[in-house]
């Protein structure tokens, strides 16, 4: 009786860690609970796959006051081939549409408009600029 007892017990444990688990994976956050405002424009990648990786994205954000930057920077994706940047502009100004790889990513005539660089590099050290260009 007493190991019919013990096999109750632990299957209900069982049950509750596995509830547990599925309401953690479900409540993950993401970028849009970030606070900010962020809204993907533009993105690039390049195809080389044995060589160094580069990502770079263009984000317009709303506030730039409360912007969670290096949150949104954490969750780009990276790996350690290759190093991730993503340039930060205030909505509704003019944003590169078309980005290039490079130490140069965009035309330099939307330099002023860009608040903030968050970039991450292939040994997974990362850092924040803002007004990266003035």
């Amino acid at each position: 009786m007493n190991t019919k007892r013990n096999r109750y017990l632990l299957l209900i444990l069982i049950v509750v860690i596995a509830i547990v688990m599925f309401k953690d994976t479900l409540s993950q956050s993401g970028i849009e609970d970030l606070k900010g405002g962020f809204k993907e424009i533009a993105k690039y990648r390049n195809e080389n796959n044995t060589g160094p990786v580069q990502r770079i994205f263009v984000v317009t954000v709303k506030d730039t006051l409360n912007a969670q930057y290096i949150d949104y920077g954490n969750l780009m994706p990276h790996n350690k081939y290759g190093n991730t940047k993503v340039y930060f502009f205030l909505e509704g100004s003019a944003v590169p549409n078309e980005l290039t790889p490079g130490k140069v990513n965009f035309d330099e005539k939307y330099n002023n408009n860009c608040v903030a660089l968050y970039e991450k590099s292939a040994m997974s050290n990362f850092g924040l600029i803002k007004y990266p260009f003035k």
